[in-house]
């Protein structure tokens, strides 16, 4: 954001040009490049290829690992591998910052391919709730997961959505309203 001062210094006037930096997206984009910097050493500990690329949305630092041919690997079966490498990235700024980081990881477009697969999930899940009247129960998923399949009910008239069950089983439940 850029703030415009004017200053009446006798006969002529000023213009001062002031950047005022939102301090919450600075801290953000620190987290990003501090997380950059541990995922760099790790890929070129593996001797694995990848581009980093940094960004900030909404209230959280989202870091992706995308262009190398061995990365899948680091996405794992289901994301597990992923979901650790996360927490491991997360635990890295935390000790950089002395702040609890919400940081969110892709890597291959993994997760963010899933965020679409769910979404679809949800929602036609929604529709078969809508046409039959009766409740459908989803498999278990990770609460990032079922997140998104809640935001993607919650955009369809008629049904909701609730989480059932306990970890590592819990999962979505969308019945009708």
């Amino acid at each position: 954001m850029t703030v415009e001062t004017q200053t009446d210094g006798g006969d002529a006037t000023v213009s001062t040009t002031v950047d005022v930096v939102n301090d919450a997206e600075e801290a953000l984009i620190e987290e990003g490049e501090i997380a950059g910097d541990y995922l760099e050493q790790l890929l070129d500990v593996l001797d694995f290829d990848g581009d980093i690329d940094l960004d900030v949305e909404g209230d959280r630092a989202v870091v992706s690992i995308d262009g190398g041919r061995d990365l899948t690997k680091l996405v794992g079966r289901n994301g597990e591998v992923l979901d650790a490498l996360q927490e491991l990235t997360r635990l890295a700024v935390q000790q950089a910052t002395g702040v609890r980081s919400r940081l969110m990881l892709d890597v291959a477009g993994w997760r963010a391919q899933r965020r679409a697969d769910l979404s679809e999930l949800g929602v036609a899940a929604a529709k078969r709730v809508l046409e039959s009247g009766k409740p459908e129960a989803l498999s278990a998923m990770t609460p990032f997961e079922r997140k998104i399949v809640h935001d993607a009910v919650a955009d369809i008239d008629g049904v909701a959505s609730e989480s059932e069950g306990v970890e590592p089983n819990r999962h979505v439940v969308v019945v009708p309203e």
